[in-house]
């Protein structure tokens, strides 16, 4: 590794895949530490406290916030969640990059702290993979998946705030787009609109699987507010005639 250590930021939808391609990259690569975060939500089957997550209580995690521990923090799902600085600095004090699998609020708020930080938005090919991810765990009500639909058009439409977009349509080449094996990307000044990896200027033509560009974001935000519009309509109290 060379160069300083800085936070590598992921961010995407809820159902994105943007966790597996974390725990990937972690797998691959010696210089890229992970930063154990903090949540109020309960433990899920095969989890495990301070490896996974830390598990807090509400009344520990707002003790944490008001001694201003938190480098970000927000709440999601009704729940929340939250990375320590002190997990941040270790990592960082060992000479290796951090990644940090965060939302959107919470990534705004690594900026402020860590402006030396890396952001990639990891994006699904398409709406209906972003559904069946999502309905395809059976663990999702009606009620819970309007409501992540919901978020997922709210994280889509601060995609461009971010230096590069990654679409999640092959888990191999996600991976490889975020600089494996050449390097990881590099911190540097935001670019206008988002990019896969890299900071070339756009092509003329692009197309999703290889380029992320504003109508290709712009499309997602449609479908998934005609999905949602369908979800909500299913989750309503009301008889079908």
């Amino acid at each position: 590794m060379s160069g300083r250590p800085f936070p590598l930021v992921l961010s995407a939808p809820s159902g994105a895949g943007k966790t597996t391609i974390a725990r990937t990259l972690l797998g691959r690569r010696t210089d890229v530490g992970y930063s154990v975060s903090c949540t109020t939500r309960s433990p899920r089957a095969g989890e495990t406290d301070g490896v996974d997550y830390h598990f807090l209580s509400r009344e520990a995690f707002d003790a944490a916030v008001q001694r201003d521990d938190f480098a970000e923090w927000a709440e999601v799902h009704g729940k929340r969640y939250g990375t320590l600085k002190s997990e941040v600095e270790r990592v960082m004090a060992h000479g290796n990059h951090v990644m940090l699998d965060i939302d959107v609020q919470g990534a705004r708020q690594v900026l402020e702290r860590f402006p030396e930080s890396v952001t990639v938005f990891v994006v699904p090919p398409s709406v209906e993979a972003l559904v069946a991810r999502l309905t395809g765990r059976k663990t999702e009500s009606d009620e819970t998946l309007a409501l992540r639909l919901k978020n997922a058009l709210y994280e889509l439409a601060e995609a461009e705030r971010y230096q590069h977009v990654v679409v999640n349509d092959d888990l191999e080449v996600a991976v490889r787009r975020l600089g494996l094996p050449r390097g990881l990307p590099r911190p540097g000044p935001r670019v206008q609109g988002p990019r896969l990896g890299h900071r070339a200027p756009r092509p003329r033509r692009a197309h999703p699987s290889s380029e992320a560009p504003r109508y290709y974001l712009s499309s997602l935000g449609l479908g998934l507010g005609r999905s949602l519009a369908r979800s909500l309509a299913r989750s309503l109290p009301f008889s079908r005639l």
